[in-house]
């Protein structure tokens, strides 16, 4: 079920959705685009990105009229933001023939501030032109979250954040990995080991989480297992979503150092303590004592730690724990 992260061949890429735009196609409204090159020339390098421009997928031209959402007695409307035009039956036209074809991503980047993509902050105006909200989602990222609501989704800007950054990419890797699962048909067996390989990185991002959804699938039958798995990753997911704060990461950490601890010798358990402290103090960053844990782990091979995902979440290449 594990994917090799020392390499992802063009075809082995994890497949995610992305605004068009962000990957420079001319698609704006007014003809140009928002290139990300982090999006094209680093996370490309282990996603493989759909582009999707729900404008154009509607059938608008570029250059178009600018657009933006607007309460009226009709509902959120998307209209252009000068004249009348109306142009929200083409969008929901759009969404209803391509949601069901994006079931295979296990992600999606969209651009911010957009009436059609943005994910969240979006501004609504009264029928008067004045901003009376700002709240609201774009009409195809609100309608892709609803149906998928397991799927990670980020904006594109939000990713130069480096925790907001670390936690998407893991979550599409955690969600990959489900979704092979499923696909390859759902087990006991294959249940219990996909809990057994993420279960520090769910105890990083929510202990409460952790303690609950081991207990779930302690008699996997009491009711049908589809049934018990979709509870597992509903709450699974979402728990993943969460920020892990310094302190987790320490507990997680720890929890790992434990079963080493009779294994190494005084000076590299000293050290890797030391190091663990000097990450909950902010004097190094997380990839210092993960690095540490994972050399004791290959020295002792303890099999049980060999297949925890929170150890390899996502390719070392990506540097994500450089910096958080």
């Amino acid at each position: 079920m594990d994917r090799d992260h020392r390499s992802a061949p063009q075809d082995d890429r994890i497949p995610v959705g992305i605004s068009a735009c962000l990957q420079g196609r001319e698609v704006r409204h007014d003809g140009g685009h928002k290139h990300s090159r982090y999006c094209t020339e680093v996370l490309s390098r282990y996603f493989r990105f759909h582009s999707l421009c729900p404008e154009m997928g509607a059938g608008l031209s570029t250059p178009r009229q600018a657009m933006h959402l607007v309460d009226t007695d009709q509902g959120v409307r998307l209209k252009a933001t000068r004249g009348d035009r109306d142009f929200t039956d083409l969008m929901t036209g759009f969404v209803d023939r391509t949601l069901d074809g994006l079931a295979g991503l296990r992600g999606f980047v969209l651009m911010a501030k957009s009436p059609s993509c943005g994910m969240e902050r979006i501004r609504v105006y009264r029928e008067d032109g004045e901003v009376g909200r700002r709240d609201a989602s774009g009409l195809f990222a609100g309608a892709l979250m609803a149906r998928y609501p397991l799927m990670p989704v980020e904006e594109e800007g939000r990713l130069n954040d480096d925790r907001l950054r670390e936690n998407f990419v893991e979550r599409v890797f955690v969600y990959d990995d489900w979704c092979r699962l499923r696909e390859q048909g759902l087990t006991a067996k294959g249940l219990i080991e996909f809990h057994s390989r993420h279960k520090f990185q769910l105890l990083a991002h929510s202990e409460a989480t952790y303690r609950r959804l081991g207990p779930m699938l302690a008699d996997l039958k009491s009711r049908p297992l589809d049934e018990i798995a979709d509870d597992y990753i509903g709450a699974f997911m979402p728990a993943m979503a969460q920020r892990v704060s310094p302190g987790a990461h320490v507990n997680a950490m720890l929890h790992l150092a434990g079963f080493l601890r009779d294994h190494l010798e005084d000076a590299d358990r000293r050290l890797l303590h030391e190091q663990i402290e000097a990450y909950h103090r902010g004097d190094v960053p997380l990839v210092v004592p993960m690095t540490l844990l994972r050399g004791a782990q290959r020295k002792v091979a303890q099999p049980y730690l060999a297949r925890q995902q929170y150890l390899n979440p996502y390719p070392d290449a990506l540097g994500l724990r450089n910096r958080v």
